[in-house]
């Protein structure tokens, strides 16, 4: 082991650390923005409270992505010297586009609307929301543009051994990016849409005081359920419907935008495709390897290029023509690491779409028993939609570390290498004093994130006090000041 591998394992755990909070909060704050939406326009009190819930969570999020993205920007400079070197001039416009534009459109606005309750009149204070969430969107963006490059480099020229962009529109409208795109922020609905499901599943369960395990009680939800749901009927109901309709339409992009990258893939990155697959060999009418010794016969081909008999290069014939093209080198990446990436990402991603259409389809419309409340959500769904949480989390990390790890041994695909990139003068000893830094602040901050989200969504949102004000009585408040529990950390 030596430098190079150690600064490659602290990128990856940075970077999957950071990832964690990324989709999260691209997709929660849509979500949250929408709730407020529909508090300003129809006035019904449970889309506020799910609004400030949910925003809440939204906002622990938002700051621990922001502490964790703060480690990349160093780790170029200080493991990646060659390749900020070779790659400056043109990561440089769409990263500053991403701080200067994005970034700074994100925390300002989203500032006004954390500080802006009872301040702002109300339709500004809903549009700063949306203003950061759009911020949120491209940074998104941004990232992602400069990452496509490293894929598909264009709009570029090498001068003096490092590229020098030619034209930053080429670089924002690469293939890659335009497919890339819209794959990682539907999918980051997912995650998100996945996440509420799972909160307010818990939720329902915890207010009919039941537990996670069936015919087991929870002491804590019962006393939650003294308060009659009967009272907010439609609140969790409206809340799930509405994560399962975002998951279920991201869902269907996320499956659009990964056919065209699959398309793309066959063209510009050959060796991620057959490695994805296990592929060895050139292969007309390719079959789709569903896991090691089950396939269907043509399905490779008719997703890679709409057709049963094209031929899909396979990982041995790519290795053979990279050596003519670049000389004598290892261009095979993690062959077990990249097939079942691939496989866990498509499985648990169909996994959480598949759960929200069956939401929907439980959900269309409340079930009433003889004598007893509206039910619109069996307990057993509940209990499905809290064990579901991990699935779209793994699915996009899974399709990270696809993209990424089946990118090698390249970091700017066909022009710079992963061995030419780190810093020359790192050593070994101070690569994993850093690593085993990183590691132990991140291990606190995850528990940190955790004990935060975990407590917030136990105390659940406010609800209207039990007892009746006196006849008579001028409260201090008004109703909706009252409403509001504090967003201020």
């Amino acid at each position: 082991m030596d430098a190079l591998d150690l600064a490659r394992w602290q990128f990856g755990v940075t970077t999957v650390y950071h990832f964690l909070f990324v989709p999260l909060t691209i997709g929660l704050g849509v979500y949250v923005a929408g709730l407020q939406t529909a508090w300003l326009r129809t006035g019904k009190e449970h889309y506020l409270r799910l609004t400030k819930f949910f925003g809440k969570l939204f906002l622990i999020n938002f700051a621990m992505g922001v502490v964790t993205g703060i480690v990349q920007e160093f780790q170029f400079g200080m493991n990646w010297s060659e390749y900020s070197t070779f790659v400056g001039d043109v990561f440089g416009a769409p990263l500053a586009l991403e701080a200067l534009l994005a970034f700074f459109l994100e925390s300002t606005f989203l500032g006004l609307w954390i500080f802006g309750w009872d301040r702002l009149p109300k339709r500004i204070h809903l549009a700063c929301l949306w203003a950061a969430v759009i911020g949120s969107n491209l940074s998104a963006y941004f990232i992602l543009a400069a990452n496509a490059w490293m894929k598909h480099p264009v709009g570029y020229e090498v001068v003096d051994g490092k590229a020098r962009m030619t034209d930053l529109w080429a670089v924002l409208t690469n293939s890659t990016a335009l497919a890339q795109v819209p794959h990682v922020v539907a999918a980051s609905f997912v995650v998100a849409g996945g996440f509420v499901i799972a909160v307010t599943g818990y939720r329902i369960l915890r207010e009919r005081g039941l537990g996670l395990v069936p015919g087991r009680g929870n002491a804590r939800a019962v006393q939650d359920a003294t308060v009659p749901m009967r009272r907010l009927p439609d609140m969790w109901r409206t809340s799930l419907r509405a994560a399962l309709v975002m998951t279920a339409i991201a869902g269907a992009v996320v499956a659009g935008s990964g056919d065209l990258s699959g398309q793309l893939l066959r063209e510009q990155q050959p060796m991620k495709l057959a490695a994805a697959e296990g592929l060895r060999h050139d292969t007309a009418g390719a079959p789709f390897s569903i896991a090691p010794g089950v396939e269907v016969p043509g399905l490779l081909s008719l997703l890679a290029a709409h057709d049963p008999g094209a031929t899909i290069q396979g990982v041995d014939d790519v290795q053979a023509r990279y050596e003519k093209a670049f000389g004598p080198a290892d261009y095979i990446p993690n062959l077990p690491v990249v097939f079942w990436s691939f496989r866990v990402m498509i499985g648990f991603g169909m996994a959480t779409v598949g759960l929200s259409v069956l939401g929907l389809w439980l959900t269309r419309r409340p079930r009433r028993r003889q004598g007893g409340d509206a039910k619109p959500v069996p307990d057993w769904f509940a209990r499905l939609c809290v064990l579901a949480l991990p699935l779209p989390t793994a699915a996009i990390v899974a399709g990270w570390l696809l993209s990424e790890i089946g990118r090698q041994p390249w970091t700017v695909q066909g022009e710079l290498m992963t061995a030419a990139s780190v810093s020359p003068g790192v050593s070994l000893g101070e690569v994993a004093i850093t690593l085993a830094v990183f590691t132990v602040l991140y291990g606190v901050l995850a528990v940190a994130e955790g004990v935060l989200l975990v407590r917030h969504v136990k105390a659940g949102p406010e609800l209207p006090p039990v007892e009746a004000a006196p006849a008579g009585a001028v409260p201090a408040h008004s109703d909706e000041a009252r409403l509001m529990p504090t967003l201020m950390y």
